[in-house]
């Protein structure tokens, strides 16, 4: 289990990736003349149909190699879209505080004004700013970013009362993709009101993107914006009659991983899309009530609710024991597993998304993790473990470390090794001690043979 939040880290079947390996899909050329693959063609118009109905849009564009140039592409098509319009100065876009960072990032490149709104205490959008800000740039509004559920994993509520004051604002609403595995098969963006919105094909529709593998992000559009979707200079049908310039240089992406997501999709039908969704909500839940006593959840529902991710809140721990939320991270490691994402989108929290792929027994094996480490805190909390030299702030622990017969911690082997019972079946050992992540980020250091070992060998 990968308990990335916002990252959506799911299991990849083998039946999804054998496409790829297919020799006519994975030795075509981007530019290959049209009749030499039609297969291909028939493959993008299947996905962009089934991935229309799934969004509730009428047109979308598979060019898009990432979240973030989805993002990019689809401003540009609202801009485009004003543009045409005479509405050459719509150019402020509203992101509320509670955005991904790529966001901003990209309303900045695609030449729209930040103008940042207010979240209110339980991580919702502020509607009563958001209205105001929307009247103060009425002849400006070129357009809103919201992500749904919102970055802090709840659902908006008041989701669509807020895209249709952009609307009469004559704004458009961009919809950030990047949580769509709570979306799929219960509602879509097409009906929460939203004009355009990108599909992290490699998070809810199960390419993998570890590693910073080939990622797609293409954008789904609102049937008045289908005109202005990204054009190709190599393939004269991509793209509408209105195209914007090309956002990558093949005009269908990294085609070829399209087809981990169409076997997802077609494997699982309507049906299993909505249960997967279904389900990644319910892990996120049972999560939040195993875990809800021993951390506090920084932001639920008014049913006392998440969506398909939370955030613990570890901010307390730095005062009272001297943890950081890094310390946690580190500790985890030992007990097998990678760390939930770390101080996003709050510093000192855990934002944890545990997706439809994860067994209750493997679910239940993270939550004995996260609530033994948590009684590690309480050592340090009320005396019994040092503030400095305890088992999270030296954490993780390898193997040579363990089996040393320098050992001077003072805590046992076993303590470091094996804190609870699973780890004696289900052991991993870290290669490496701790890693000062600030100091690696700011010195970059050479790994790579000399030229010396060469002329050696």
């Amino acid at each position: 289990m990968i308990p990335l939040g916002s990252c959506t880290m799911k299991l990849n079947a083998a039946s999804e990736l054998m496409p790829i390996t297919f020799p006519g899909f994975a030795h075509m050329h981007p530019f290959a003349p049209l009749e030499q693959a039609q297969g291909y063609h028939e493959m993008f118009a299947q996905l962009e149909k089934d991935l229309c109905e799934a969004t509730g849009f009428a047109a979308m564009s598979l060019q898009p190699n990432s979240g973030a140039q989805g993002e990019y592409a689809g401003l540009m098509v609202i801009k485009a879209y004003h543009e045409a319009n005479g509405d050459a100065d719509r150019k402020v876009c509203l992101i509320p505080s509670s955005a991904h960072g790529t966001n901003p990032a990209s309303a900045v490149m695609a030449g729209f004004e930040i103008v940042v709104t207010k979240c209110d205490e339980m991580g919702n959008i502020d509607v009563e700013d958001l209205k105001a800000k929307a009247e103060e740039h009425k002849d400006r509004l070129g357009a809103l970013m919201v992500t749904y559920p919102s970055t802090h994993g709840v659902y908006e509520e008041a989701i669509q009362e807020i895209t249709s004051i952009i609307h009469a604002h004559g704004g458009q609403v961009y919809m950030d993709g990047a949580n769509m595995n709570a979306q799929v098969g219960l509602t879509n963006p097409g009906n929460i009101g939203a004009d355009v919105c990108h599909l992290n094909l490699h998070k809810t529709f199960a390419i993998p993107h570890g590693g910073g593998g080939p990622g797609m992000g293409p954008i789904g559009v609102a049937a008045h914006l289908a005109d202005f979707l990204p054009g190709s200079v190599m393939l004269e049908k991509a793209g509408g009659s209105k195209a914007i310039n090309a956002v990558s240089a093949a005009p269908y992406g990294s085609a070829l991983i399209l087809m981990i997501s169409y076997a997802y999709i077609k494997m699982l039908g309507a049906e299993g899309l909505r249960h997967s969704t279904e389900m990644a909500i319910v892990n996120a839940n049972y999560i939040k009530a195993r875990l809800s006593e021993h951390y506090g959840i920084l932001y639920t529902g008014k049913n006392n609710t998440v969506a398909h991710e939370m955030i613990l809140d570890c901010r307390d721990f730095k005062r009272d024991a001297g943890v950081e939320v890094a310390d946690i991270a580190k500790r985890l490691i030992d007990y097998g597993f990678h760390s939930p994402t770390v101080s996003f989108p709050v510093a000192e929290t855990l934002m944890i998304e545990p997706t439809e792929s994860e067994d209750k027994e493997e679910l239940d094996r993270f939550c004995d993790a996260m609530i033994s480490i948590r009684k590690e805190i309480k050592e340090i909390e009320n005396g019994h473990a040092d503030r400095e030299n305890n088992l999270l702030k030296n954490a993780p622990h390898t193997a040579d470390c363990i089996i040393n017969k320098d050992w001077n911690y003072p805590y046992s082997p076993q303590e470091a090794a094996y804190p609870i019972e699973y780890l004696k079946d289900y052991k991993y050992w870290v290669p490496v001690r701790r890693v000062d992540n600030a100091f690696g980020d700011r010195n970059l250091i050479c790994s790579c043979p000399s030229i010396e070992s060469y002329e050696m060998a």
